[in-house]
């Protein structure tokens, strides 16, 4: 089942990322790479911000996570993660369907690593199209607060409805 998760709810947001940001170890630069992937920190400057986030949740325990966060003109996809011994049972894509539908703006952005190839493959799979080097990375500065490092390492993946 799909329900909004609270900002309570941060232990059980950050366990569900940091298990599913395996994925990534070895993949994304080693510079980027830390442990835990994401801190309670950052996920609350996330929230403040106006992330909201969705879950996945079977028998009281979330077993995958995705946020949605209306910026200015356009709607964010951000930190999709589905709990390692999980993944590939649908349930990122039953989050990603459920977020289109809630988003009010006629354009939705997400980023991802430019080397995880089967999280840009997945979002492909939803009409989603990779921009341009030079315009992901006036997007990347514009709507999201990320390190001109990832900015380096990111792509952007856009969706009009």
């Amino acid at each position: 089942m799909i329900r909004k998760l609270l900002p309570t709810e941060i232990d059980r947001i950050l366990e569900v990322i940091n298990d599913g940001a395996q994925a990534y170890k070895g993949i994304i630069p080693a510079d980027r790479w830390k442990e835990p992937y994401m801190s309670a920190d950052e996920l609350e400057g996330d929230l403040k911000a106006g992330l909201t986030f969705f879950g996945w949740e079977e028998n009281d325990v979330v077993l995958g996570v995705m946020g949605i966060q209306p910026v200015e003109d356009t709607t964010l996809i951000r930190h999709a993660y589905v709990r390692t011994d999980y993944q590939g049972r649908g349930i990122g894509s039953r989050l990603l369907e459920h977020l289109l539908q809630r988003a009010k703006t006629t354009e939705i952005l997400t980023g991802t690593w430019a080397a995880a190839i089967w999280a840009i493959r997945f979002y492909e799979k939803y009409g989603f199209i990779l921009v341009s080097r030079d315009e992901k990375d006036k997007l990347l500065r514009r709507y999201w607060r990320i390190p001109e490092r990832q900015v380096e390492t990111s792509v952007v993946l856009r969706l009009k409805k």
